[in-house]
């Protein structure tokens, strides 16, 4: 019975086989041809490729030198581009790197920037595969270049280490753009009647020194300005708050100018001040309060308390003078005057002598004290008549009444003055 299965089932056995066989052949057959595909593909991704590079053209260096020559055989860099015909439009932008340190005593700031001008000169144009030609600083001396100045500058120093710092492109179409790096000092005239919480914007101004405006025209480019990471800035004191810019016509004698202002504005920081002289002072003036509460018959102790408040107050004055007048200071011994402060309370100790003639008198007055005084002398001082009608006031009741008036009247001070400045 069994062999009678095997041999009715064995054609269906061999028909299977013959179809897995069949199906595995199949597969191998659609992998290979994706295989062929693949590598066609590469083959025509290589020949796409190898047919650009042959047909990129070959810029040779004595090909961009025919072209220089070209450009300056008959080139006159005394005159402007379209003179006569059209003014010359003279975009600017400007890149800030640093601004500071701010300088109040001499009204001026020192900022570094990177100044780009862009502007058409028809006689440049030239016909060539390249683009752009990149030129370093040797050829700026050889053609047409914008007489930039900056009119509120002080001082400006161009860098030339390790070669000068100048950039200049010619496209093919006469479009060319110069940039330099400057450092300058301009100036800034601060408005301190807000010190120490006072803004300010300081500007700088660039213009054609000799062009007018229907010669030179100056426009901004977009974007205009843009600045360097601020937290790296000199500003010390100040903060950067942000910027503006602003074009203008300055009428003359010898004709009409455009002006070109970048504003910078400043705000002091408050901190600064805060830790250097509010605090040293607040605490300078509390410090005179000490004395109310020392007996009044510890005179050593007032008076060290005394002389500890002058030095403080003598040290922090010094700081804020210039070496030189401190120097100055040394050489000539000045005499000691203190600042009064409202609600302090330090009063100079000066040696008092009494006035001595030839001879000495003594009297007895004053409830039989020696005095050598002049007006021991009169007939009221020895009876004391003279103190009848008067107010009496014990020093201790002074040294009470202070300890109200003088805290008093240093926090009505300090009310006036904070609402003054922040509000009014």
């Amino acid at each position: 019975m069994g062999s009678w299965k095997a041999f009715l089932f064995s054609p269906f056995l061999l028909w299977n086989q013959s179809r897995g066989v069949r199906l595995v052949f199949l597969l191998l057959t659609l992998h290979l041809g994706n295989c062929v595909d693949k590598a066609d593909d590469e083959d025509d991704e290589d020949l796409t490729v190898n047919k650009t590079w042959v047909l990129a053209p070959k810029i040779h260096e004595g090909d961009i030198t025919q072209i220089l020559n070209s450009l300056l055989q008959g080139y006159d860099n005394k005159l402007r581009p379209d003179i006569g015909v059209r003014p010359t439009v003279i975009e600017t932008d400007v890149y800030v790197n640093s601004i500071g340190p701010v300088d109040p005593i001499n009204m001026e700031y020192t900022i570094d920037i990177i100044f780009a001008q862009t502007w058409f000169d028809s006689r440049l144009k030239f016909n060539s595969t390249m683009k752009v030609l990149m030129l370093n600083s040797n050829m700026v001396g050889k053609i047409w270049i914008p007489d930039t100045f900056f009119r509120n500058s002080r001082k400006s120093d161009a860098h030339w280490i390790t070669t000068p710092n100048r950039l200049l492109r010619i496209w093919n179409d006469g479009r060319v753009l110069y940039t330099l790096r400057l450092t300058i000092n301009a100036e800034c005239y601060l408005q301190l009647h807000n010190f120490p919480m006072d803004e300010h914007s300081c500007p700088l101004e660039f213009s054609s020194y000799g062009y007018p405006k229907n010669e030179i025209e100056y426009k901004w480019k977009k974007p205009s300005v843009e600045v360097a990471d601020p937290k790296y800035w000199r500003l010390y004191q100040f903060a950067f708050v942000g910027l503006r810019n602003s074009t203008e016509i300055s009428h003359t004698i010898s004709g009409d100018y455009v002006i070109m202002t970048i504003f910078f504005d400043l705000s002091r920081r408050m901190g600064y001040f805060t830790i250097q002289t509010y605090i040293p002072c607040i605490l300078t003036v509390v410090l005179s309060w000490v004395s109310f509460w020392i007996n009044k018959d510890a005179v050593p102790a007032r008076t060290s308390l005394a002389l500890m408040e002058y030095g403080t107050l003598h040290y922090f004055t010094s700081n804020k003078k210039a070496k030189t007048a401190r120097d100055r200071k040394l050489k000539n011994k000045a005499s000691i005057t203190p600042g009064l402060h409202p609600g302090s309370t330090l009063i100079p100790m000066n040696s008092i002598s009494l006035p001595q003639g030839e001879d000495d008198y003594g009297y007895q007055c004053l409830e039989g004290k020696d005095c050598a005084s002049f007006f021991c002398c009169f007939e009221d001082c020895r009876t004391g008549s003279w103190r009848e009608g008067r107010i009496h006031i014990r020093i201790a009741k002074i040294d009470s009444y202070s300890r109200i008036f003088f805290p008093t009247a240093f926090a009505l001070f300090n009310l006036v003055y904070w609402v003054g400045y922040l509000y009014l």
